[in-house]
């Protein structure tokens, strides 16, 4: 299958309604994390150079970049999310004819549900990175597109909570306590500040009308 991103919008949403297994929930979510990602862009896009927003130049520059660059590494974390997964899935086909058999098998599936869970964490660090940069440009960015600010915030949030339920999924296959443990910490730090995050820029948003 080609990339995702290389397909219409019409051929995506065909795909992911049908009985396919990919795209599933956290190449979706990445997906749709560029999107937010994107309106972040945009507002950028529309302070570089503009009359009026002079002394945030070089900050702008950056969070353009910063938007653009996590652009690119949603999509290769959404590649990463189907790879991850359907190696997992591969493993549950490996033979068990022999106690051996299944002791390798049992190992290659732990270590399966673990890159499984792995690969949409990715893509939520990078939705709380990209939401991080949203809130440093919803004080200056241009006025008149910072309801998309705003949009950015709320879509990369939406993303976070949509792709760790293939984290959530997972995690009571995963017999490691201590990763589990560890993936279970930073999940709640990720949505504690996210939350954070979406309020802070909402709250510039409206105070910018």
């Amino acid at each position: 299958m080609s990339s995702f991103y290389d397909m219409n919008i019409n051929d995506f949403l065909k795909v992911a309604a049908s009985s396919s297994h990919v795209p599933g929930g956290g190449n979706v979510s990445a997906v749709v994390a560029t999107l937010g990602a994107s309106m972040g862009a945009m507002v950028a896009s529309l302070t570089e150079g503009k009359k009026g927003y002079e002394e945030h130049q070089e900050a702008n520059t950056a969070i353009l970049k910063a938007f653009m660059d996590g652009i690119e590494n949603l999509k290769k974390l959404t590649q990463g999310d189907v790879d991850a997964f359907d190696a997992y899935m591969k493993t549950f086909k490996m033979p068990k004819d022999t106690d051996e058999q299944k002791k390798a098998r049992s190992a290659a599936i732990q270590e399966g549900v673990k890159q499984a869970t792995l690969a949409p964490m990715a893509i939520c660090r990078q939705c709380l990175e990209l939401m991080r940069e949203a809130a440093k440009l919803a004080p200056f960015g241009n006025k008149g597109a910072i309801s998309d600010c705003g949009v950015s915030a709320i879509i990369l949030e939406a993303a976070i909570r949509a792709a760790m339920l293939s984290v959530d999924i997972n995690l009571p296959s995963i017999k490691d306590e201590a990763f589990a443990a560890d993936i279970l910490n930073e999940r709640g730090r990720i949505f504690a500040e996210a939350e954070e995050i979406k309020a802070l820029v909402l709250t510039h948003m409206r105070a910018r009308w």
